[in-house]
């Protein structure tokens, strides 16, 4: 195509206004069709919406109607198949598929127009594709509580440390840890359902800025495209972005849940702690050291929060100086929505295999579990209930007790009831009943806490919750 060719397909597309096309840095800087073109199914549907209810108000004729929705299907077709000639000069989605419409059906492509502009167009098509990103989402966080709750059934009473500034606070459950993750994904999960059901409001029919003289149905067009009620106010409906700042808000709330339960891995894989062993089909080997075995799935996921993180950034940027309505700023508003959404399904599909696959090594975690004087709150917690310490106090003799098994090198149960009551001489026998890791993990009984038989309740109640 020349230059005057090119030039006069742009300004067919613009009309009489203009008498010379734009030059080669403003096409560049003015198209978006190398990355909107994404939108293609979403523009097609909202046509095909558009069109059937110009019809059935009278505005288009039903001949008319016909040759528009056939000919949206075959330009679907062609871009699926790969076969459609995308545009640079048509700047947009939008256009491409009008020129692409009208070299098939002739002067009746035009009138698909009628009643839209461009404006509520890309709001619809936007706010579509994003809706289906939170649905995406969704699927993608279910199916990884769903591994979560796999994990913590089975390990419902395997003992793990568990940790405060990384050191060893108190034993745990392996189940009580991942059911940790459900509550936090599921935190995700609810957000990303509540964004949906907000942006689940239709911006068609709103045209330019100020609605339009035609006798649109916008209720019909909201219908058809799966969205409870038309946007109310039509300088709100094209100028609002609010969906696509708040599905990258949940998705970067998700994405540090992701990147904290990385980091846990990845430790957790090292030789230092061997608490799990990640399948090759997540690991990685080294090019120079033959008994590497890299987390490198998990060190990719923990990485990905500064992408998705900078695209929300990035569109608060955009977004925060814009008058009401459009401004052509907001055509940077779905690249990173587009990439941040892109590693946002990643991470979550890597994380769900990981999670899947990882298998949890029961001895070193329970060896793990049992050192670090893990059991010394137990400790205290028995001298308050059975000697009638006050809590402090309490503190203070069991603090002595660690201090003079670190002394000796041995743990606490490891001491000697003698020991014991050279620091107070109340101590008896049945302490020892306290001081085992499993003893301790059974005894926290309260709602919330890490004895077995409450993390299976919990493994019931998220698995009767997701479905």
């Amino acid at each position: 195509m020349t230059d005057s060719q090119s030039n006069a397909q742009s300004n067919a597309m613009w009309g009489g206004r203009f008498a010379a096309g734009p030059d080669a840095i403003m096409e560049a800087i003015n198209a978006s069709i190398g990355f909107d073109k994404r939108l293609y199914a979403q523009d097609i549907e909202g046509s095909r919406a558009h069109a059937a209810m110009l019809a059935a108000q009278g505005i288009l004729t039903d001949k008319d109607a016909h040759a528009i929705r056939e000919g949206l299907l075959t330009v679907l077709s062609e871009i699926d198949s790969g076969a459609f000639d995308f545009s640079a000069t048509l700047e947009d989605i939008h256009m491409n598929v009008e020129a692409r419409l009208k070299a098939l059906i002739g002067e009746a492509a035009g009138r698909l127009h009628t009643a839209r502009s461009r404006n509520d167009q890309v709001a619809t098509d936007f706010r579509l594709w994003v809706r289906d990103q939170c649905d995406a989402a969704d699927a993608g966080l279910v199916a990884l509580c769903r591994a979560l709750l796999a994990q913590a059934e089975a390990g419902a009473d395997w003992v793990m440390p568990g940790f405060t500034h990384l050191q060893t606070a108190q034993p745990v459950t392996w189940g009580h840890h991942m059911l940790a993750y459900v509550e936090m994904f599921s935190r995700d999960l609810g957000r990303f359902r509540d964004a949906r059901a907000r942006m689940n409001e239709c911006p068609l029919g709103a045209a330019a800025l100020a609605g339009t003289s035609f006798p649109i149905d916008r209720e019909a067009t909201a219908r058809a495209l799966g969205f409870d009620r038309p946007m109310a106010n039509s300088l709100d409906a094209v100028s609002d972005r609010d969906f696509a700042l708040e599905f990258l808000s949940a998705a970067s709330i998700c994405a540090v849940h992701l990147s904290r339960m990385a980091e846990e891995l990845v430790i957790w894989a090292s030789a230092q702690f061997r608490f799990v062993a990640l399948s090759d089909r997540f690991s990685t080997g080294s090019s120079i050291m033959p008994q590497k075995k890299n987390p490198d799935a998990a060190e990719l996921i923990r990485a990905k929060i500064g992408r998705i993180l900078g695209a929300q950034v990035a569109l608060f940027t955009v977004m925060k100086g814009l008058p009401l309505a459009y401004s052509k700023d907001m055509q940077e508003d779905k690249e990173q929505v587009f990439d941040a959404a892109d590693h946002l399904m990643l991470a979550l599909a890597a994380m769900e295999g990981m999670v899947r696959d990882m298998t949890a090594n029961v001895p070193a975690l329970e060896a793990a579990a049992s050192s670090g004087f893990s059991t010394a709150t137990d400790l205290a917690d028995w001298l308050v209930r059975e000697l009638d310490l006050p809590f402090r106090e309490a503190h203070h003799v069991t603090g002595a007790l660690v201090a003079l098994a670190e002394a000796k090198g041995c743990d606490l149960p490891d001491l000697s009831l003698e020991e014991m009551r050279g620091v107070h001489d109340g101590i008896r026998e049945d302490v020892f009943g306290v001081l085992g890791v499993h003893n301790s993990v059974a005894s926290r009984v309260s709602y919330g806490g890490t004895a077995p038989e409450r993390v299976r309740e919990q493994v019931v109640r998220w698995k009767e919750a997701l479905g």
